[in-house]
This record gives structure tokens, sequence and C-alpha cells, in this order.
């Protein structure tokens, strides 16, 4: 058994219930923008077209040798699974921010508050989890990449962008469903058909938001009409680039979208 560490140091430190997520002493300035703790929060400036990063897409990956052992937190001991098995939890979702940025996380990656990744007890580190808001039936995919949060009432810690796709950045915490995603099974919804390699430049919650980037995409980036997509699954709707040939068209577009675009395209590989 060991205490936990890394972003969970600063944490246990300043005597949150993990993640910037315990109730703060006092209110922000700014009601609108919800309480946050200190100065975490949103940056001054945050990345437009947040609603386009795309979701974390599941994939086998080998568990951290460190991030999965029995730990204590706030007086209180937590036994990560430590192998893949169904999880399905509802409960309240909450969000860190700036004040974490750039900071180890559990699997020792630094914190990308505009990354669609998420903090939580006991899935294993790295894991994948749709979490969906009961107040609007959005959802999201996330990366579980971080132990929190460590508040009795809190089941799931989000990035800021995966809380604002959810759109609850104002209120601080919403209730949510968590559910774990098996990467065996996993067939990533909207995805485009046939084999091959495809870039996933965002995912929309609104059909017209998903048609307005591709055909922006197709207007700037001279695409063919069959080459950028919108594919659906109920209230999702994902924009895709494909198939390529190969890695490096994929990879020599996702560097022009990014350019272009300031979007950072995702590279899904269609066996």
């Amino acid at each position: 058994m060991k205490t936990i560490s890394l972003l969970g140091i600063a944490v246990l430190i300043l005597a949150l219930g993990g993640c910037a997520t315990a109730p703060p002493p006092k209110q922000a300035s700014t009601p609108s923008r919800g309480g946050y703790y200190l100065d975490d929060g949103p940056e001054a400036n945050p990345p437009a077209n947040l609603e386009a990063v795309p979701d974390a897409v599941p994939r086998k990956e080998p568990l951290h040798p460190f991030a999965n052992r029995t730990y204590v937190a706030l007086g209180t001991t937590y036994t990560p699974q430590t192998t893949r098995q169904p999880y399905r939890a509802e409960g309240l979702a909450s969000w860190y921010g700036r004040r974490f940025k750039g900071r180890k996380t559990s699997s020792g990656e630094p914190y990308d508050m505009y990354a669609m990744t998420a903090a939580h007890p006991t899935l294993p580190i790295p894991s994948y989890a749709r979490v969906t808001s009961l107040a609007t039936g959005k959802s999201v995919v996330v990366r579980i990449n971080d132990r929190g949060p460590f508040h009795s009432k809190r089941i799931i810690d989000l990035s800021y962008t995966a809380a604002y796709k959810l759109g609850y950045l104002g209120h601080g915490s919403t209730r949510v469903r968590v559910e774990s995603i098996d990467p065996d099974t996993y067939d990533a919804p909207g995805a485009a058909p046939g084999d091959g390699i495809y870039l996933q430049v965002g995912a929309f919650s609104r059909a017209d938001n998903a048609r307005q980037l591709r055909d922006r995409l197709k207007r700037q980036l001279d695409m063919d009409a069959g080459q950028t997509r919108v594919v659906s699954e109920g209230d999702l709707h994902r924009v895709r680039i494909g198939p390529y040939a190969s890695d490096d068209e994929a990879q020599s577009d996702r560097a022009r979208i990014r350019k272009q675009f300031d979007l950072n395209a995702v590279l899904v590989r269609r066996d």
C-alpha cells in the first residue's frame, strides 16, 4: 500500500477532495464562471472550437506499472482495478483546470486541460470510459490517466474540455453516468465504413455544427466530396476524413488541419 502521489500530492497538500474538486472556501468573483479553489478554473483565453476536439479513441494499452497499486488519500484506502472489467456508476462529475495544467498526473503524463482525459479513484490507468450527462444526455469518451476525485459525493473528475463538451463548466459539477469501455469490443460510433486510415477531426452533439466543419474542410483543404464526411450515431456526429493510403498521408493532412484550423485531429485505424 502507498499514498497517492503526482498530481494527487498537490491536491492533498491543499486539503482538497481530489483534483480541485472540494467545495471552495469562497466563490470566484464572477458567479457565472462557477466557484474555483484558489486560482483554479479556466484560462483567460481558452482555445476556440473546443466543441470540435475529438473524443478519446479507445485502444489496447498496457496498464501502468505503479498507478494501479492500492493507495491512501485523505484517510481513505482505494484499491484500483488491475484487470479490465465492466464498471457503471452514477454520481457527480467535477472538473479541474489551469491550476493543474502541466503537472504530472498519476500516469506520469502532464495534465492537458484541453485533452479528453479524466481522473477516477479506481478505474485502471490507462483505461477508457463513456461519461453521459444525466441532465442533457450528452456524452463523451475520455481516457483515464489520473487519480481523483477524493470526495465522497463525486465519482469522476473531467478535463476542462470534457466538461465543456458536457456543458457544465459554469456549474462546477453535474450528475453523470460513467461506463467503462473495453477496447477489444469497442467499435467507435460513427466510424467510417471499410478498412484503412482515417482522421477524426471533430465530434458534435449538433449535426449542423458537424456539417459546417465538414464543408469548411472541403472548401479550404480542397478535398474530394467523398473524402470528408459526417458519420452519426444517435446524438453524436463525427467529422471524419479518409481513407488514407498510408500513415504519412494522414499525418500530412493532420499537420495541415492543425496549422489552418487549430484542431488536433486523431488518427483512427480501421482493420
